[in-house]
């Protein structure tokens, strides 16, 4: 287990530091969102039968872990990089290549905004019928008013409100114990129901044709790595902790409490219902599911849930959205200087409106091409992949070339670590196969306009477009994908 050394582990870092429960469960908080209360529905919608669910939590988990690890010792072996997952991958391979995991990781935070807006208001509608599945005009409309309203909110510096955090927090894991303890001691599990629903036969929702069982698995992969999209932001609290050496501990703990609850919603839910009504759970399905489990007050319960948890996780992502490019900006010529202004409260205004802007049309498609919550969660986390896959390279690149900087920051030997970061590597590679050809192709369409906004900002700056042969190979691999993808979209080659 990474961590400092015992000395350093009994000596207080900061006195008015935190300990380790309530870092333990900070971090819980900080992972755990509002997709677990979709899980019951998603995997087997997807073609996933518990079988493969159980098997797909098993890969991801530990594939996860490994990325928790990564950012862990990379926070430890270079705290002077701060742009987090921009920094490592400039830092490791190239500006272009940085500023690529940069570009992919604000539009993953944009597109959970935007898959955030759907199921919000997918939830809403329990209440009025009017906002439908969250993807008609009264819910596009609701959503750009919490948007830009959130906008004028962090422009003014208001960025966090600890009794709003709390609320928050209260809001998602209420509801989520409440349902488990009432499947569990209610009776609503059903043995008979979930021996049924471990191998039975699924078809892939878009072809109609039988799913083997690894199609079954990987239709499973998304959703598991959609709902521990945030680990990076884990080791963040670490300068909040009143001994170093918890951070580790807080770190190990919470991902396994994370990962306990991930599994019972997942295999307590394959208990209450088939596979195939599981599968037609309409947004979001766990409060259809409890509804079916102990009536209208479950269904009540999760839907306020749900409610109360997004419209606190959409302000946490206006500030990710503008911060993530601001950064960038400020560190490197990378992004346009337009992404570096900031007014005189310290906010990232101009970024604030950029991405928000970007939210409204992403919003707009949304309405036109009758796309919900899953689809865009899937693009977010395919979007995602990149620069978490760049992180864990760049800690096996460390393990070659500057293997001496290990020692006394992270316990465990250079080896283990190279082959965390080659197994989140791997995860990373396994997880864009699992997106499958049009989430591929869509991730292509995505990183392209990247390319503009990179040569852009290197002429305003007037500096060199591609550095490093990386650099180069980086941006050939993105303009092939994108002139396949293409083709593939013209001749009907995509589903």
């Amino acid at each position: 287990m990474p961590a400092q050394t015992p000395s350093a582990a009994k000596t207080p870092d900061n006195s008015q530091g935190i300990g380790l429960f309530h870092l333990v469960t900070s971090v819980i908080t900080l992972i755990i969102g509002a997709g677990v209360f979709s899980l019951c529905g998603d995997m087997a919608a997807r073609g996933a039968d518990g079988q493969a669910i159980i098997t797909a939590w098993s890969i991801s988990g530990v594939g996860v872990l490994c990325l928790v690890l990564t950012f862990f010792a990379l926070s430890r072996i270079k705290p002077n990089l701060k742009g987090g997952i921009y920094s490592y991958a400039s830092e490791g391979f190239g500006q272009f290549v940085g500023f690529c995991s940069a570009w992919g990781y604000w539009i993953s935070a944009i597109l959970c905004t935007v898959s955030f807006s759907a199921l919000l208001f997918s939830a809403l509608a329990y209440f009025f019928p009017v906002f439908g599945a969250g993807n008609n005009l009264p819910s596009i409309i609701g959503a750009s008013i919490i948007v830009w309203f959130y906008v004028l909110v962090v422009s003014r510096g208001v960025t966090e409100a600890a009794a709003l955090n709390a609320v928050i927090t209260i809001s998602k894991l209420v509801p989520l114990f409440v349902a488990l303890v009432a499947i569990i001691f209610l009776g609503k599990f059903n043995p008979d129901v979930f021996v049924a629903n471990l191998s039975a036969i699924t078809v892939n929702p878009d072809t109609g044709a039988t799913l083997s069982g690894i199609d079954k698995v990987t239709a499973a992969l998304t959703t598991t790595m959609w709902v521990f999209i945030g680990i990076e932001g884990a080791v963040a609290i670490s300068g909040r902790a009143k001994f170093s050496g918890d951070v580790g501990k807080a770190t190990i703990i919470a991902f396994f409490c994370v990962l306990a609850i991930y599994l019972m919603v997942s295999l307590l839910s394959l208990g209450v219902l088939p596979l195939e009504d599981l599968a037609a759970l309409e947004n979001p399905p766990m409060a259809q599911l409890m509804q079916a489990a102990v009536g209208d007050w479950g269904a009540i319960l999760i839907n306020i849930g749900v409610a109360m948890s997004l419209i606190g996780a959409m302000l946490g992502y206006t500030v990710l959205t503008a911060e993530s490019p601001f950064e960038a900006a400020q560190q490197s010529a990378c992004f346009p200087r337009i992404f570096a202004k900031a007014n005189e409260k310290g906010a990232p205004v101009a970024t604030l409106v950029i991405s928000a802007a970007v939210v409204e049309a992403f919003l707009i498609i949304m309405m036109f091409s009758d796309n919900t919550y899953q689809f865009f969660y899937v693009i977010s986390a395919g979007m995602i992949l990149p620069p978490y896959l760049l992180s864990a390279a760049y800690l096996v690149k460390l393990t070659f070339t500057e293997s001496g900087s290990f020692a006394g920051k992270v316990n465990g030997s250079v080896p283990l670590y190279r082959i965390l970061g080659i197994v989140g590597v791997a995860y990373s590679l396994l997880l864009c196969f699992a997106t499958g050809a049009t989430g591929l192709a869509i991730m292509s369409f995505l990183y392209a306009p990247g390319i503009a906004v990179y040569i852009w900002s290197k002429k305003e700056h007037g500096e060199k477009l591609l550095s490093s042969v990386s650099d180069k190979v980086v941006l050939a691999i993105i303009l092939v994908a994108l002139v396949v993808s293409i083709f593939l979209a013209a001749t009907g080659g995509l589903s």
